[in-house]
């Protein structure tokens, strides 16, 4: 269980003999029972179908996959849905590793994974999909182990290579692997199985005019491109029996010139009702890399974007509708149900960060959600690592090792916390929470570190929630928070710790560039904290994630913008999931000079320096975002003062959030 559950408080009240959980009284809809063909869902909460890589290349289950998919399930949502299980592989496995429903061998963690789920009390799910094109092309997914040829609706040049048209034969060998793989899903023990027809996959590139131009039966009218479809759903419905849910994705809007709007969504929708049992509606294309964060929704997008599209389609079919859009809030999610917008809501990056989202919710404990931060690292790790990992949630892709609660220690230990950013906070949570008595010192007047200047643009308020969410948890795990107090190395001696944590964060660095102490220069932080002393010409010198982010909430507070970088590019540190949704916000932000030397600062600006030569790029402010460094000197005096010490996020090495909150929560688990 989720630690922090420990200390969340159930309001319960006893009504005529019976318990009634807080959040069935707050978010009525949201907890109300639901019938989709022969199941009963105790909510409308569903956990929307992920595939990180942790299969084998086998295309087997791992263990670790496993516990992720029952972790979901612990956390209290109806239904746990695994997604992208490829019943042809040999055409449809888009992905370096997959789920390969007609591997041998597959069964057994497919029945595992079935059994835990179960077990932890949810419903199991499985998404059966086929990449089409990207079976046989480099893609999102992956480079490697790519299908011998790019089969797809026709003939076709792509970027990633020749695609060749899909032989009929080859049509209809699809259509009876998507019956045998709901046979196996079924025999195994799965409650409900889903048909992927949306992001670009198989089927919805049969459906797109744009690129379906075949003129037999599966091409031209749009009953005719959607007849491998209702094919595959006849195959599955025949598999799987007259009751068992059918789930449906499908797109609302390609959002793609010559692609598929919402008024041909709706008739699709139409031609299919009969068919399924539940409609899964959501938007977009996986392999563009401008749509990506529309499908999956970045910061730059409100919660719950993609909503309407659900709603719409809802109007026009008699099964009931889920809805999709980096959804998190509870008071959201009942909202939408409330006013009849959609039956259902699917939680995907919500429920990596905070996997127990529909457990606090019920119990009234909706405020101690960890919110996602749509940073896409969950979607890097499973390219970078073939593991999932999340920002915020240091335990995601360690369900395993992290499965048992904390701990007790052998004796408890009086714990000093020097610094209150994430990492700080995290540690002292995570240490109190096993019963060490802690005490956290921060030099400023409030908790929370470089979260806030990293909170400040408009775009970033699931940070500005984090950090809301860290504080409550460090006040109700009991940690005694000392403010406004620098600790140095005598304080350290006269407190007499037995153990301390030093989480002191980095400080920007400054370098000796001529100019640069003059009155219009202005560090990163304090530009983004108090943007009031900002010019109408704002020239960024650093153009990585500090200075790409800056750039965008600068002009959106109606600043002219600059970026000098001597790098290639900008952002070029950065997961490629959230890049390709940052940069067409930067450069519609700011003009770029990457390959370019500050050489010095003048009054008119920055003197600055290409290949081709000398030039002056006009400010009136310049801003220095040219990174951090570790004060590792202050540290190792810190640490000289005690036997046991632990040095946490930045103060370590500079990182991200991320580094932050793992160092944080598992040198909490070590005195």
């Amino acid at each position: 269980m989720d630690r922090s559950l420990k200390t969340a408080r159930c309001e319960r009240k006893n009504i005529m003999g019976k318990t009634c959980f807080a959040g069935k009284k707050k978010f009525p809809h949201l907890f109300s029972p639901i019938r989709i063909g022969n199941i009963r869902l105790k909510n409308r909460i569903i956990a929307a179908p992920t595939s990180p890589s942790m299969i084998t290349t086998e295309g087997h289950f791992t263990p670790e996959m496993i516990a992720y998919l029952e972790e979901k399930a612990k956390g209290g949502v109806s239904v746990v849905t695994y997604g992208e299980a490829i019943p042809h592989s040999a055409t449809g496995k888009s992905h370096n590793k997959q789920l390969q429903l007609d591997s041998f061998g597959v069964r057994q963690g497919l029945a595992e994974s079935v059994r835990r789920i179960h077990n932890a009390g949810g419903l199991a799910n499985i998404q059966l999909s086929h990449g089409g094109m990207y079976g046989g092309l480099a893609s999102v997914g992956g480079d490697l182990d790519t299908c011998k040829a790019a089969y797809g609706p026709s003939d076709m040049m792509m970027p990633a290579g020749e695609v060749k048209e899909m032989p009929r034969e080859m049509i209809y060998e699809i259509v009876e692997s998507y019956g045998k793989a709901a046979k196996l899903c079924k025999d195994v023990g799965y409650d409900m199985i889903q048909v992927h027809a949306a992001h670009g996959w198989l089927f919805n590139q049969f459906l797109s005019p744009l690129f379906n131009h075949r003129t037999d039966e599966f091409g031209g009218s749009l009953e005719n491109r959607a007849r491998f479809l209702l094919l595959a759903l006849d195959a599955v419905r025949k598999a799987a029996g007259p009751v068992f849910p059918i789930e449906l994705r499908l797109n609302g809007d390609d959002f793609q010139e010559g692609g598929l709007t919402l008024a041909d969504y709706i008739e699709v929708a139409k031609l299919v009702n009969d068919k399924v049992d539940l409609f899964n509606i959501s938007c977009g294309n996986h392999e563009d890399p401008a749509m990506f964060c529309r499908t999956h929704p970045n910061s730059f997008f409100p919660r719950g974007v993609n909503v309407y599209l659900a709603a719409e389609i809802k109007k026009h079919v008699t099964k009931p509708v889920a809805c999709v859009g980096s959804l998190n809030d509870p008071e959201q999610m009942e909202k939408i149900i409330a006013d009849g917008q959609a039956d259902l809501v699917e939680i995907g990056r919500g429920l990596v960060a905070d996997p127990y989202i529909a457990k606090k919710a019920l119990e009234g404990s909706e405020e101690d959600i960890t919110p996602c931060l749509r940073c896409y690292e969950c979607f890097g790790a499973t390219g970078q690592l073939e593991i999932i990992k999340c920002t915020v949630n240091p335990k995601q892709g360690q369900q395993i090792q992290g499965a048992e609660p904390l701990l007790e220690p052998k004796r408890q230990k009086k714990v000093l916390v020097i610094g209150g950013g994430p990492g700080g906070m995290e540690a002292a949570i995570t240490a109190a929470g096993r019963g060490h008595k802690v005490t956290l010192v921060e030099k400023s007047d409030k908790l929370g570190g470089n979260l806030h200047p990293a909170g400040a643009p408009y775009f970033k308020e699931d940070i500005r929630k984090l950090c809301h969410v860290l504080t409550r948890r460090v006040e109700q795990a009991g940690v005694t928070v000392v403010m406004n107090t620098e600790a140095t190395p005598e304080y350290v001696r006269d407190f007499e710790p037995d153990a301390l944590i030093v989480a002191v964060g980095s400080s920007e660095l400054r370098p000796p560039i001529p100019g640069i102490d003059g009155e219009n220069v202005v560090m990163a932080i304090e530009a983004e904290l108090h943007p009031e002393r900002l010019g109408k010409r704002v020239a960024i010198m650093g153009g990585g994630l500090v200075g790409a982010e800056a750039a965008c909430s600068f002009f959106h507070e109606g600043h002219q913008v600059s970026i000098v970088e001597m790098k290639d590019d900008i952002a070029m540190e950065v997961n490629s999931f959230y890049r390709g949704g940052l940069m067409p916000h930067v450069q519609e932000s700011a003009d770029i000079y990457v390959k370019t030397k500050v050489k010095a600062i003048t009054p008119e600006g920055i003197l600055a320096e290409k290949a081709e030569g000398e030039f002056l790029i006009e400010a009136d402010t310049i801003v220095c975002a040219l990174g951090f460094r570790a004060p590792w000197a202050a540290v190792d005096a810190l640490c000289a003062e005690v036997d046991e010490s632990y040095i946490v996020g930045d103060c370590k090495n500079v990182g991200q959030i991320y580094h932050a909150m793992n160092d944080g929560y598992y040198t909490g688990l070590l005195l």
